[in-house]
Parts: structure tokens; sequence; C-alpha cells
């Protein structure tokens, strides 16, 4: 069991082992309703979950390409981002199943065409994270 103090709440979360869990679990458990925005927000970043490698794409693939849409705005992967902006869906595309929107960190958004827009050129430079 993992312990979260929050001022004037004492909560027990039970340990996840993937992400999906974890949500349905703090979700479940904690009421967040009476809690500040800061305090929702450090009780889950300290349950973030960190990549266990990395490496750079070696070819455009689907992946590669929302990797690409997400590292623009300025996040490791669709992982973090949910994460930070504490969002259940990320709007896609559905003919393409590409990132259509992203709010950046500075809260600005960028908008995405359905078509790849992660040309050859730029494909070496998407990182990869493996969890």
């Amino acid at each position: 069991m993992v312990t979260q103090e929050v001022p004037g709440i004492s909560r027990c979360l039970e340990e996840a082992h993937s992400l999906d869990e974890f949500n349905t679990s703090y979700k479940e458990v904690l009421d967040t309703s009476n809690m500040k925005k800061s305090e929702v927000t450090g009780v889950v970043a300290k349950a973030d979950i960190k990549p266990k490698s990395i490496h750079d794409a070696k070819k455009w693939s689907a992946d590669v390409e929302n990797l690409y849409r997400f590292q623009q705005a300025g996040y490791r992967d669709e992982v973090e981002y949910k994460q930070v902006k504490q969002v259940d869906m990320v709007e896609r595309w559905p003919e393409t199943g590409f990132v259509k929107k992203l709010q950046r960190r500075d809260n600005t958004f960028n908008y995405y065409d359905k078509q790849r827009e992660c040309e050859d050129k730029e494909v070496h430079k998407v990182k990869v994270y493996v969890y």
C-alpha cells in the first residue's frame, strides 16, 4: 500500500502496475472534490511513471508520428501529457488516429493536420520511451 499525506486528508492508494490501473484506483479511492488543484497535482505527481529506457526512432510509423506531435508540444509522450494536464483522452483524428490538438505547457494549443507532419529528416529526432 502507498499512503499519500495531503493536508487534512489521509488516504491509502493501492499500488498499481500500470498507468490505467493507477488512474482507476486513485479516482475511486481519492475524493478530490474538496481539494485545491495544487494538492491534487501533488498527489498525482508523486505517482509519476518514469521510462525505463529511451532510444531514437529509426523509421516513420503512426506511433512515431504521435510521439513527434507530443514532443513538439513539450511532452515526452502521451503518458506524460495525461499526467501533467490531467486528462483522460487526447483529441485524435478519427480517420488516421493521429493526435489532433494538444495543450502546451504554456497553455497555448498546437493544432495538427490529418496527414503526416513528421518528415523523414525529422524522424531521427523523435525519442521513443520504453516503460
